[in-house]
């Protein structure tokens, strides 16, 4: 998804502040590589509001967070958030943008034909789970505003559904490479990714241990042994 700067003036709120403690680098978004100046510096304002709400929807809870909360924190204008947001919830939508973005590197690196599907699919849970793996506060914040608003769970299950229809295309890519058993639905895999995924960090907010790269390391190698195509002496 492409990010247009809608009509607003921008150089009141362009002073820097620092970002909160574990923000997203926007030198590291997918969604953001290929675009021009002006299309950039708007992208980096809807993305300094979204680390903003983040911090506070982790400290705060997600219902205990007004837009006025949000743009005090981030520094510039209440209308600024509304050239951007229609409202709190769809602050969220920015996470399914970079998450959606991550897929799509992952699809290109697949059909590049370089690497293995095995580690191209390692490394998007590893990236998938960045954004929520920042703390188990912020992880619940996020799964509860899921679960609290219909425009966001909306969202998220299209974005899901977006999702899925590329990481089929990678379990097809490695179905034809022998890598992935070829008797299995490559949408019902791509399914079965995103359940372990969004399982594994669902119960790791619960507790907070072992850190979160553990737990999906140790989740990737469940999920690969189930779907891989394994020789006589049971290696893939």
């Amino acid at each position: 998804m492409v990010i247009i700067e809608r009509e607003s003036h921008m150089s009141s709120e362009r002073t820097e502040h620092p970002h909160p403690e574990g923000g997203l680098s926007s030198d590291d978004l997918p969604h953001l590589k290929g675009m021009g100046r002006r299309q950039r510096r708007a992208a980096e304002t809807r993305l300094r509001l979204f680390r903003c709400a983040l911090q506070l929807f982790a400290e705060r809870g997600f219902p205990n967070v007004t837009v006025e909360d949000i743009t005090e924190a981030a520094d510039v204008g209440k209308g600024t958030f509304f050239n951007y947001f229609d409202g709190k919830d769809h602050v969220l939508g920015v996470m399914a943008e970079i998450q959606l973005g991550k897929v799509r590197e992952t699809l290109e690196q697949a059909t590049s034909g370089k690497p293995s599907v095995q580690s191209v699919l390692r490394h998007l849970f590893e990236r998938i789970a960045e954004e929520p793996g920042r703390s188990p506060d912020l992880a619940r914040a996020v799964i509860s505003s899921f679960l609290g608003s219909e425009v966001v769970r909306r969202q998220l299950d299209r974005n899901m559904a977006e999702g899925r229809g590329m990481i089929a295309q990678i379990v097809e890519i490695g179905q034809k490479r022998g890598e992935v058993d070829p008797k299995l639905k490559k949408d019902q895999v791509a399914l079965l990714l995103q359940q372990t995924l969004m399982g594994t960090i669902l119960l790791w907010s619960l507790r907070g241990e072992p850190k979160l790269q553990s737990a999906v390391d140790e989740s990737f190698q469940h999920f690969w042994r189930a779907v891989a195509v394994f020789d006589r002496a049971g290696k893939p």
